[in-house]
């Protein structure tokens, strides 16, 4: 006589795929889940502690009277052109920057040979690793003063723009060298992200656009680039955060005489809040480190309304999925 010993019929109400999920988790399971959390609440923390920082080393310089400031005309009047020399050499480096780091990662994805490919990825990624300084004397000593004849041809046949309107800089050191310098350092930054988001791109779109007769561009323009949108995007403000913080290169290359003007290619050039900071911390004592510190909270607020404009697209964005 044989006994049965098959499990029966699980009680009503009950899943055994749920018992079963429940069973896998393990300890180390629970450390990770727990580690990852705590460093996700350690970031909230120390964001939040270099704000209260930053505002109460600002709260004296905000309320001191205009007259104790430097320059004499007030708080807004100081930042204000510091705030306008950041937001312009950054807005110059991402145009020059973008559309250039877009072509580089669709060349290593999709065009280039695999052996190519591999090795121009690696040289791209290596530009990162170049310090600040290092960019920062190249732009001072060699592309500012390679720069002076474009500098003069600008003036000379597109001075009726007032981007160019001159007198162009016998020293190079411009506003429009500065934003080159800043893309050169930012283009590693979009070509890497946007590298990996154009390697997630559905094989079987690509495939189905060519099966329909694309060409290798029609393709793209209909399958990789509207799937990597997004991480093109995310790309392009990681590389304007770092774009907007950039000091010592923009301290170098940037001949700062203060004030606002859109003329890309004179002497006279607004300094950017980084690099002032850089510059004037030094030599600055009781009040005037308290006007540094609230330019350098200025800075934090426009880096956090960058960040929250792009998570604002991309969330946008999100429903639409490769895999549909």
């Amino acid at each position: 006589m044989s006994i049965d010993t098959s499990p029966g019929p699980a009680p009503a109400g009950t899943d055994r795929s749920t018992n079963a999920n429940k069973a896998v988790v393990q300890p180390g399971d629970r450390i990770f889940s727990g580690l990852a959390k705590g460093a996700g609440i350690l970031i909230l923390v120390v964001l939040a502690g270099v704000a209260a920082f930053l505002v109460i080393e600002a709260t004296p310089a905000l309320l001191a009277p205009a007259d104790q400031i430097p320059g004499g005309n007030g708080l807004v009047a100081y930042i204000g052109p510091l705030v306008f020399g950041t937001l312009l050499a950054a807005v110059i480096a991402l145009v020059i920057a973008t559309p250039l780091a877009v072509a580089v990662a669709l060349f290593i994805t999709h065009y280039a040979p695999r052996r190519i490919a591999a090795g121009l990825g690696y040289v791209i990624d290596l530009l990162a690793a170049v310090p600040s300084i290092v960019y920062g004397l190249w732009g001072a000593s060699t592309l500012a003063v390679a720069s002076i004849p474009l500098l003069i041809w600008l003036e000379t046949y597109l001075g009726w723009i007032p981007l160019f309107a001159g007198p162009a800089s016998g020293t190079g050191r411009t506003m429009l060298i500065a934003g080159v310098v800043l893309a050169v350092m930012i283009l590693p930054i979009i070509t890497a992200v946007s590298r990996e988001v154009f390697l997630q791109t559905p094989k079987l779109h690509e495939e189905a656009a060519l099966a329909l007769g694309a060409t290798r561009w029609e393709m793209i323009r209909m399958a990789v680039l509207p799937f990597g949108r997004s991480g093109i995007i995310s790309g392009a403000m990681l590389g304007l955060g770092r774009a907007l913080g950039e000091t010592m290169a923009v301290a170098l290359v940037l001949s700062a005489s203060g004030g606002i003007t859109f003329n890309l290619i004179g002497s006279g050039n607004p300094a950017t809040i980084a690099a002032n900071i850089a510059l004037q911390f030094p030599e600055a004592n009781r009040l005037d480190v308290n006007v540094l510190i609230a330019s350098g909270l200025v800075l934090f607020l426009i880096t956090l309304a960058v960040n929250s404009l792009a998570r604002l697209i991309i969330n946008r964005r999100r429903e639409f999925s490769g895999a549909n």
